[in-house]
């Protein structure tokens, strides 16, 4: 998105701005996109590359052409809001048909596994009182980034 509320810095146009940049960018468990997204899109990004969740759902076949869009350093946002809400409501954008934990774990161990991950965030934790598990499970996500940095730390081995 080019700009959000009126800002082309929004947390919202970061994914844009990095093409701007002319870096490579691959986006896993998309589900909705606005209008604008849309249209960017269809017009073949250079440097996008997207796998929707309705796409990726309970396969792994997509997994290597994933990490094969990476470059041989790769920077990580986890947005939270790519997570299914029946395990992670705690988000702004709570949309159905997100990625699991299992799977989600499962793709990240392969990308420490062929490329060398130089950084991580993890994003959009809005906390909802009273229900703590999504916080634990957003801690347990870094925690298992860093068990996964520290077993695969500069291997860079092939995916299969």
């Amino acid at each position: 998105m080019e700009k959000y509320g009126g800002s082309e810095y929004s947390h919202a146009s970061v994914a844009k701005r990095i093409i701007d940049m002319e870096c490579r960018l691959t986006q896993i468990g998309i589900r909705v996109t606005s209008e604008e997204e849309h249209d960017y899109i269809n017009k073949k990004a250079e440097g996008l590359m997207i796998f929707y969740a309705q796409d990726i759902y309970n396969n792994t076949r997509w997994h290597k052409e994933a990490i094969d869009s990476l470059n041989d350093n790769v920077y990580l946002t986890i947005d939270l809001d790519g997570l299914d809400p029946s395990i992670m409501p705690s988000t702004g954008t709570p949309v159905p048909g997100g990625l699991g934990w299992y799977e989600t774990l499962n793709f990240l161990r392969k990308v420490y596994e062929a490329k060398r991950v130089v950084g991580l965030d993890v994003m959009e934790l809005q906390p909802i009182p009273g229900n703590e598990a999504p916080n634990f499970l957003a801690a347990d996500l870094i925690y298992k980034n860093i068990g996964f940095l520290k077993k695969h730390s500069g291997q860079g081995k092939s995916v299969t």
